[in-house]
């Protein structure tokens, strides 16, 4: 396999890639870094703690964003488990106080491990059907496509020229309409928003090593659940990302090397670490590049921008907390629109399951859990119990 950094590729053409891979970063971040904190605390994390586990979660799947993407040359996208994080808020702290905690992170790792190298999983996971992934793919990009109507709406000062320049530039230069897009946004956010004055001072998070003890309550109570819900809501979504993008990645390398970065994390207090699904699609679909080869450059400038957020957490977490997040959203929301119709279009393409790919998209975009895992993955049981009973009836 060919080592060279982008064949053929010329500054311009690295620009579409570098800024979708950028935007996909900083949207990851903003959207959900507060989920972490609160979860790492709600189970006994320190500040010191809670900060040093944030920033093993960026530095961590950040290069191993960056890893996977040049060695697959496919648009690898890595994030922290939001789910699992909003698992922990809810949990509350374990007899054993975070060490607990920690020693369920890393048994959690290696479940995700185990998941790997069980082959009937891969398979069941390689196995399901082309419409049903596109729908949920669809149903999970829907509520953030909503987010530029509602910016407009809510702050048309802000909103209204982003969405202008994306929409000019998308008829005149459509390959720079995201990266005009995010320019104007990033002014916008420069002008509009105060950096508070301490976010200048410790501007350096220190790793903090904690030594796991494991118990089997966090282990009941905390392992398992966290397993759970990063494999269904996490992994599984990002697997259709990439598979609704034509992409069909080896599963058990991806699993493995998550499951050991998520046991390495855990040691400095941050949890799991799994497959991107909503900011995946930022760096797996057409926006990132019109050819599919050099999609994986947006993926790793991810990386790459998850790297510098955690070496600046402590002044990037105050800076985009100050910003207007629906902003953002607005942003990743207009870059993910032909996302969203190229989903939607592959979804209902087969007449025959139209009414399984309708019923998975729709439980999806609901939004509804149950039992702790998201929306998405019940999607993808309701579409896929009813496409069963349909090709049963037909014989």
């Amino acid at each position: 396999m060919p080592r060279d950094p982008v064949p053929g590729a010329s500054p311009a053409s690295l620009l579409q890639p570098v800024s979708a891979g950028v935007l996909a970063g900083v949207v990851g971040f903003a959207s959900s870094f507060t989920i972490v904190l609160a979860g790492l605390a709600a189970v006994g994390a320190s500040p010191a703690q809670a900060a040093s586990g944030l920033l093993a979660l960026c530095v961590v799947k950040g290069l191993l964003g960056i890893g996977l993407g040049w060695w697959t040359r496919m648009p690898i996208s890595i994030a922290w488990s939001t789910p699992g994080a909003a698992l922990l808020v809810a949990t509350g702290v374990p007899a054993g106080g975070f060490p607990a905690a920690v020693g369920a992170f890393l048994l959690a790792s290696a479940l995700v491990v185990a998941a790997g190298l069980w082959r009937p999983f891969g398979r069941a996971v390689a196995a399901i059907p082309m419409s049903l992934a596109a729908a949920m793919l669809a149903g999970v990009l829907l509520e953030l496509c909503f987010a530029p109507v509602r910016a407009v709406g809510a702050m048309p000062a802000l909103a209204l020229p982003v969405v202008l320049v994306w929409a000019l530039a998308g008829r005149f230069a459509p390959r720079f309409a995201v990266p005009l897009a995010v320019l104007v946004t990033a002014v916008l956010v420069v002008l509009a928003t105060p950096i508070p004055a301490g976010a200048l001072h410790d501007v350096w998070p220190q790793p903090v090593f904690v030594p796991p003890v494991f118990t089997a309550g966090a282990a009941i109570g905390i392992a398992l659940p966290l397993f759970l819900v990063t494999m269904a809501s996490q992994n599984l979504p990002g697997l259709a990302v990439l598979r609704a993008n034509g992409y069909s990645p080896a599963i058990a390398p991806i699993f493995v090397s998550t499951g050991v970065a998520s046991g390495i994390i855990g040691l400095f207090g941050g949890h799991l670490v799994n497959l991107a699904a909503i900011t995946a699609a930022l760096c797996a679909g057409p926006e990132a590049h019109p050819d599919p080869a050099r999609r994986w450059v947006a993926s790793a400038s991810a990386g790459a921008a998850y790297v510098v957020l955690g070496l600046f957490a402590s002044f990037a977490a105050a800076f985009i907390a100050a910003s207007p997040p629906l902003l953002i959203q607005a942003v990743a929301g207009l870059a993910l629109l032909s996302s969203l119709g190229g989903a939607l279009a592959a979804a209902l393409a087969d007449t025959r399951d139209r009414l399984p790919a309708v019923v998975c998209f729709a439980v999806s975009a609901s939004g509804v859990a149950f039992g702790g895992i998201g929306a998405a993955f019940w999607g993808l049981v309701a579409g896929g119990v009813l496409m069963g009973l349909e090709r049963v009836g037909r014989g």
